[in-house]
């Protein structure tokens, strides 16, 4: 039976919010009536700034403000996130097979028309959110991505739209916040309309995602950051500790989870991360998570620990164990794992090149993260061109159909079971003459 060291004392992050939900829906049927005029309104209010387009030679301008080394390293990132995301693509075959004489079936996976990619930001300048979602949206071939992204402090964020343009973004707006995302997917003047949405946010902007789910795709729904790490007693204290606090700091709400079979490290853990704290510039955000959300969870062997780690379905897993590759048979739910001392999540979030826009609140148990996939739609497509197998089709069409009470479907099937296999049909029979079926195939 496990024993928690540290206890969660904050309520669970939710998914929704009544209040937040209505303030969402004001702000997206402004937008959806009163078009740019409603953005601009919303951006002066809660941007601080106008919305602005940029230009080819305003986006040239802020990249070239920017010391080298920054640009560099943007550049770096990419080729890891799109040399991953282009293997995935790569892994997706369309198949076409014939399943009786003559029966074609296929499927393509056809990218979307356009996608609309959300950088957050207002805090700090969130570049890796560009790579994520225009990197691996490009990879996948969709031909037209607008980007958008808010001020931060009244200033265009140069690093972040640098982001964007390197990623391939092909409309860039300074806007943030609801607006951005109802812009995006209903489309203003300024703004060209997408057919999915894609990126982070806060309360709000998820929100945003779920009120316009069905009018635009959407990735996922996102919550809080989360960080589950799974340690035995060969773990290094220092490590869990630095690690677990590395994510906290995304927000007040973000939980920080150890689930351990060692309470020599669940107490060592405890007692490092109280001693970190407050030396860490972001403990304003990381110290309400850890003291609200965070926890310490100590299991009697193995089995347990993983039984408890999978039934958490969090968002990122690292693992800290002697083995750490038996995570991979011993866990089905989550959104993505970072094996062994020498990755960290913050790898994944920033610089190794895997998506880090993932499933929160448990989603993992249905979803798997962003990537090349979410861009695509597996289109199906059907052929016969055995008019023999058209009319054994076509009659079992027309029993199926009429078990359901399906008149007009059994009458498409008789249609061609007439055509092609000379069927007599009674209904045909009762309409003005037809002239006679067509020779029945090996006849």
């Amino acid at each position: 039976m496990s024993q928690e060291l540290k206890s969660a004392t904050g309520s669970a992050p939710r998914r929704s919010d009544e209040g937040v939900a209505a303030r969402v829906r004001a702000i997206v049927d402004g937008v959806r009536t009163r078009g740019d005029a409603a953005v601009r309104e919303y951006a002066d209010r809660f941007d601080g700034r106008a919305p602005e387009r940029l230009t080819p030679a305003r986006v040239d301008e802020l990249v070239a403000s920017l010391p080298q080394q920054v640009v560099d390293d943007i550049r770096f990132v990419q080729d890891q996130v799109r040399n991953f995301a282009r293997v995935q693509r790569e892994s997706l075959h369309d198949v076409e097979v014939e399943t009786l004489p003559g029966v074609v079936l296929g499927h393509r996976h056809v990218p979307v028309g356009s996608a609309g990619a959300y950088v957050p930001g207002g805090r700090y300048p969130l570049t890796a959110s560009a790579h994520m979602t225009i990197v691996t949206a490009k990879a996948a071939g969709v031909p037209h991505v607008v980007a958008a992204t808010p001020p931060i402090r009244g200033e265009v964020p140069a690093a972040t739209v640098a982001a964007m343009h390197l990623a391939g973004a092909d409309e860039i707006h300074v806007l943030g916040g609801v607006q951005a995302v109802a812009a995006m997917a209903l489309g203003t003047g300024s703004v060209s309309p997408v057919d999915m949405l894609a990126g982070p946010g806060n309360a709000y902007v998820a929100e945003a995602k779920r009120q316009l789910f069905g009018e635009v795709g959407i990735d996922l729904f996102a919550g809080p950051t989360e960080i589950l790490v799974v340690a035995d007693g060969t773990a290094d204290p220092l490590t869990v500790a630095v690690d677990l606090l590395s994510q906290a700091e995304h927000g007040p709400d973000s939980p920080a989870v150890l689930v351990t079979t060692s309470e020599a490290l669940g107490r060592a853990v405890l007692d490092l991360v109280g001693r970190l704290l407050p030396g860490l510039p972001t403990n304003d955000l990381a110290g309400p998570a850890w003291h609200d959300h965070g926890r310490i969870v100590v299991c009697d062997d193995a089995d347990e620990m993983w039984r408890v780690a999978d039934d958490l379905a969090a968002e990122h897993v690292q693992v800290l164990t002697a083995e750490p590759r038996d995570a991979l048979e011993r866990m089905r739910n989550y959104g993505a794992l970072f094996l062994g001392e020498n990755t960290c999540v913050s790898y994944g979030d920033k610089v190794i090149g895997t998506n880090h826009v993932l499933p929160t609140l448990g989603a993992a148990r249905y979803t798997g993260g962003l990537w090349v996939g979410k861009y695509l739609k597996t289109c199906t497509y059907q052929e016969v061109r055995d008019p023999a197998t058209s009319a054994e089709l076509g009659r079992v069409c027309g029993r199926a159909s009429r078990v359901e009470l399906f008149e007009g479907h059994a009458r498409s099937g008789d249609l061609r079971a007439w055509r092609h296999g000379g069927d007599r049909i009674d209904w045909l029979d009762e309409i003005a003459p037809l002239g006679s079926p067509a020779p029945v195939a090996g006849s």
